[in-house]
């Protein structure tokens, strides 16, 4: 059990800002003193949720994947190297997420154990008190959220974990033997039933509530719905489901058609702009909201935009710098791969192609940040020997390309001039990515089911078809549907570019290739963009492959190794990987 509750950095957010307040260490006594002191335990735990950017000395783990490279003032020798270059063991095994959830574990079982059925009854004649009781009451189902939520991510990560609904002491909680990623599945889909209509549905609606601004940054019946959801394609996938259980699929498809009804029965639906999702006001944006089903949210800083802004712009450091196959995911504007479509020109390749390519890369040619304007340079000159390429500039782009997504393009970063912190948020779950969900495994299902055009399938369980909700994301921003009457080969790659394209560097992608156990080589082949300038300022594109490691993916890298620590804290009760 808990000696203290170490509470920190307590959250109260409004419409245009989000406030941290400190608080020091105290006793259960103390905190069962005041409505706002158990409040500021709730925030611990929503403080150990996970977001990426750049937690790897700048690095993104889509630094790791086919989506990026990095550039950064650490490049040479950076850890996220250690993914491909054998570095990576159970001595070295970056536990990114480990420390981090079991400490955001331990705290939900504490409050739960601890700190719920109070009746402060000291306030019972303040004028808010039912409100404020009505808060505290929910905080039991956000808690089990997280709970849930950080075993998800630990299986996600290790597969078969350590499992505890109750603290016990040091030794014994060290001491536990790994629970099949099985229960722990089934754990998580039976606690998302048990509170899903419980938790409050929607925060923006506050007139039982206690607070006197929308709290968005909270996690809702959506939020419980999304983690049921996705988890469920998660064990439905083939590193979780060897033998293709066909029912593990149409579970899945459930759990995602019962979130998505939910959504639109709300009226919920994507944002009309891609590019709003990540926006500085994501959190007060009620076009965001509509999409949003749950954000991370992390303290204001301009340090995501300093560690990939392009290098030549003031301190911009280059960063997480997109690859020429991420490029090449993004369809032409008539729906087709640039492989098949005749309006792919591979001289000038970045005409006729997805809206979502400008938003998410910048690339030569392009003013970006928008202060580079104000700068020596007023676009971005990425062909070799322009100012923010190399060789001239030390740690540019090896890829030919920058990152926008995430970042605040307003972002001024010259000496001498002050930009506001901007705040930013993880986007953990959303309606567009839910809709891919919901494809997936209603493709998958019929066609384990034995259908050859199972992306059209549609039943009185299932009316609508993976084809139509693959491409409600790309709709949105005015490109066609995808072909009907494809093949199953044909549709799914056609899936996977359209989930490589539109949740790129959401975090999804590392595991995505894990958990469908394919195309893991190509996170150790890539490809860079090496353009020339000619003495008449014509420029010449070549695309050039460059190889990570030995070239090979490994097996055991599905999942991460137990640190060697870890193992021996535990007596032998965690037993590693295989492989490792």
């Amino acid at each position: 059990m808990l000696g203290v509750a170490l509470v920190a950095l307590a959250l109260s957010s409004c419409e245009d800002s989000l406030n941290y307040n400190e608080y020091t260490a105290y006793d259960k006594a103390y905190i069962d003193r005041n409505f706002n002191y158990v409040g500021g335990f709730i925030t611990k735990i929503y403080n150990d949720l996970d977001s990426d950017f750049g937690n790897l000395g700048g690095a993104m783990l889509s630094s790791a994947t086919d989506e990026s490279e990095y550039s950064g003032y650490n490049a040479t020798g950076n850890t996220i190297e250690d993914f491909f270059n054998g570095n990576w063991s159970p001595a070295n095994p970056h536990l990114t997420i480990w420390s981090q959830a079991y400490d955001g574990i331990t705290y939900c079982n504490e409050f739960l154990d601890n700190w719920t059925g109070l009746t402060f009854d000291e306030f019972k004649m303040n004028q808010d008190y039912y409100k404020q009781m009505f808060q505290y009451n929910n905080y039991q189902w956000e808690v089990r959220w997280a709970r849930a939520y950080f075993y998800f991510i630990l299986v996600r990560q290790y597969g078969s974990v350590p499992f505890k609904i109750h603290n016990g002491t040091g030794d014994e909680d060290t001491a536990l033997p790994c629970t099949s990623y099985d229960e722990i599945f089934k754990f998580i889909d039976d606690e998302c039933n048990a509170i899903k209509d419980q938790i409050v549905e929607d925060y923006t609606e506050i007139s039982d509530y206690a607070y006197t601004t929308v709290e968005t940054g909270r996690a809702s019946r959506f939020a419980v719905l999304a983690l049921r959801a996705q988890a469920a394609l998660y064990h439905a996938s083939p590193l979780f489901n060897p033998n293709n259980d066909t029912e593990l699929w149409r579970q899945a498809a459930l759990a995602n058609k019962e979130l998505i009804d939910a959504c639109e029965a709300k009226g919920k639906k994507l944002a009309s702009t891609y590019s709003n999702l990540w926006s500085s006001d994501f959190f007060s944006n009620s076009d965001v909201y509509d999409e949003l089903l749950f954000a991370r949210r992390v303290a204001a800083s301009t340090s995501v935009e300093q560690n990939n802004f392009p290098v030549g712009y003031s301190s911009g450091r280059g960063g997480n710098c997109p690859t020429q196959d991420l490029v090449d995911a993004y369809d032409c504007t008539d729906g087709l791969s640039i492989a098949e479509s005749p309006l792919y020109d591979p001289q000038n390749p970045y005409a006729n192609r997805d809206p979502r390519l400008g938003m998410t890369i910048a690339r030569n040619g392009e003013a970006w940040p928008n202060d580079i304007t104000n700068t020596s340079y007023a676009t971005l000159q990425t062909y070799t020997g322009g100012a923010h390429a190399r060789p001239t500039t030390a740690y540019a782009t090896p890829t030919g390309y920058y990152l926008k997504k995430l970042l605040y393009n307003g972002c001024i970063l010259r000496s001498g001039y002050t930009t506001a912190a901007t705040y930013h948020g993880w986007l953990t779950f959303r309606l567009g990515g839910m809709y891919l969900n919901y494809a997936e495994a209603v493709f998958l299902y019929f066609k384990a089911a034995g259908s050859a055009r199972a992306a059209d399938v549609t039943t009185d369980v299932f009316p609508v078809s993976a084809r139509e909700l693959a491409s409600k994301t790309r709709t949105r921003v005015g490109m066609p549907e995808i072909a009907d009457h494809l093949s199953n080969e044909a549709f799914w790659e056609a899936y996977k570019r359209e989930r490589q394209v539109e949740l790129a560097f959401e975090g999804h992608r590392f595991y995505d290739i894990r958990r469908w156990k394919e195309d893991g080589n190509k996170f150790l082949n890539i490809h860079r963009m090496v353009i020339t300038q000619n003495e008449d300022g014509t420029l010449n594109y070549q695309t050039v492959p460059f190889t990570r490691g030995d070239g090979q993916w490994q097996e055991k890298w599905n999942f991460f190794p137990f640190s060697q620590t870890e193992i021996q804290k535990s007596g032998g009760a965690i037993v590693q990987n295989p492989g490792w």
